[in-house]
């Protein structure tokens, strides 16, 4: 199994920045990519952007693209999500999860960080 930890989140205004950590620990060596998903109160769980660890292939979704950068510290078992320009829709709490192939579901899930932008 794989343990996911986020940190990161917090207040901040709109237009603000906050960068996302992801710690992973225990089986990490299964895991193909890591992802980020948010859900704002009443609404779905939605993907926001994902990183394979051994090529670092990124992939974002439409909504926050060209806002958002992911990346990956394989040394240190860690995922990152940089966000700029933050607007209060963006209100959410994030999460990160691991999946062990392309062919597989997101598996392993964080206890999520509450991000809350501010007008």
């Amino acid at each position: 199994q794989v343990q996911l930890v986020e940190s990161g989140g917090g207040l901040v205004q709109a237009g603000g920045s906050l960068r996302l950590s992801c710690a992973a620990s225990g089986r990490t060596f299964d895991s193909y990519a890591m992802g980020w998903f948010r859900q704002a109160p009443g609404k779905e769980r939605e993907f926001v952007a994902a990183v394979t660890w051994s090529g670092g292939s990124t992939s974002y979704s439409d909504s926050m693209k060209g806002r958002i950068t992911i990346s990956r510290d394989k040394t240190k078992d860690t995922v990152y999500l940089e966000m700029n320009n933050l607007q209060p829709e963006d209100t959410a709490i994030y999460y990160c999860a691991s999946r062990d192939s392309e062919h597989d579901p997101f598996d392993y899930w964080g206890q999520g960080t509450q991000v809350t932008v501010s007008s």
